[in-house]
């Protein structure tokens, strides 16, 4: 199937009688096997959802200082991450963990590194928003300053009416983190080389030792990720502390508790360096060693390279719809 098949949005918009925007939302075609994802309650999709999330997701307004969009730390070249370790926020602080991509982030309900009770994007969304530790965007405590700032632009008072008619008290945080979240869960990326059936030979190979080594037990599914948290060694490398490493169970009595974190997904993995939570890996390979040596002492590492660059969907790296509004705003959706 083609990446260019998937990637276009299906979004049909019907009026009512009186003008009333009601959604009617067509995912695109998906794989063979793959369901459409499921909305969290309360939640819905609409083209006009879609747009305005878009423009919100590109634009700076929503940080304190007005410096920082979300584009700013997912960057649709690299796969909706950012190149970075970690990502500085608005005020200076360093954050902590490294920025994970959001291709198919639609159908995934474990969506930080670490905690258990972000299930949703909308809930997600507010972290970078309002978060203190780290401070990303600095909103927190910001309300009406927000509010104050969409309501004064006519594009965001049209677009809001549009993606919530009926809505009287104009733009909230829930309103923006329900568009945004919609527009997230337009990302989706099944146009790889491994999705069509067009591997080469060393990444078929390569595959094949993915399965073999383990590697398929945590970065299983569709999107190569069970979700789950664990922990695999890959703690920051320490001079004095050598047995964190490999994959290798942590010392008895060792203190603080391991760390562990989510797996993260293995779409477009090519592109989304540095890797792994902290951001030190600078290589996929490093990033595979610090946490399986013991599994890769006979796997051909050039094909387990070529596999995972397999799973690249160039169609999604470039796709129009995924990238910056127009600078107009339209005037319908």
């Amino acid at each position: 199937m083609r990446g260019s098949t998937i990637a276009i949005m299906g979004a049909l918009l019907l009026t009512s009688a009186l003008g009333a925007a009601r959604p009617d939302w067509r995912w695109p075609a998906l794989p063979h096997g793959i369901a459409a994802p499921d909305l969290p309650a309360g939640t819905s999709m609409s083209a006009a959802k879609v747009a305005l999330g878009r423009r919100l997701f590109y634009d700076p307004i929503l940080s304190q200082n007005g410096s920082m969009a979300c584009a700013d730390c997912h960057v649709q070249a690299l796969g909706f991450s950012d190149g970075q370790p970690t990502h500085v926020g608005v005020t200076g602080e360093m954050g902590v963990r490294n920025v994970p991509g959001l291709a198919n982030v639609a159908w995934r309900s474990g969506l930080t590194w670490t905690e258990a009770g972000l299930t949703t994007l909308e809930a997600q969304a507010m972290v970078p928003m309002t978060g203190v530790k780290p401070v990303e965007m600095g909103m927190a405590g910001d309300d009406a300053d927000l509010a104050r700032r969409l309501s004064a632009d006519a594009c965001y008072r049209r677009l809001f009416m549009q993606a919530f008619p009926g809505a009287t008290d104009g733009p909230t945080y829930a309103r923006v983190t329900a568009a945004i979240g919609a527009f997230q869960r337009t990302m989706i990326s099944f146009g790889s080389p491994y999705d069509r059936g067009a591997m080469p030979p060393l990444a078929r190979k390569g595959a094949a030792q993915f399965a073999a080594s383990g590697c398929a037990s945590c970065h299983s599914g569709a999107d190569f990720t069970d979700g789950q948290v664990h922990y695999v060694g890959t703690a920051a490398p320490r001079e004095a502390d050598s047995s964190l490493y490999g994959g290798k169970p942590p010392p008895p009595g060792f203190e603080p508790p391991p760390e562990q974190f989510r797996t993260p997904s293995l779409r477009n993995v090519a592109v989304t360096g540095p890797w792994l939570h902290d951001g030190k890996s600078p290589s996929i390979e490093s990033a595979i060693r610090r946490h399986a040596a013991v599994q890769l002492v006979n796997v051909d590492m050039p094909a387990l390279l070529a596999f995972l660059d397999s799973l690249t969907d160039r169609e999604f790296l470039t796709n129009r719809t995924f990238g910056p509004p127009p600078a107009t705003c339209p005037a319908a959706i």
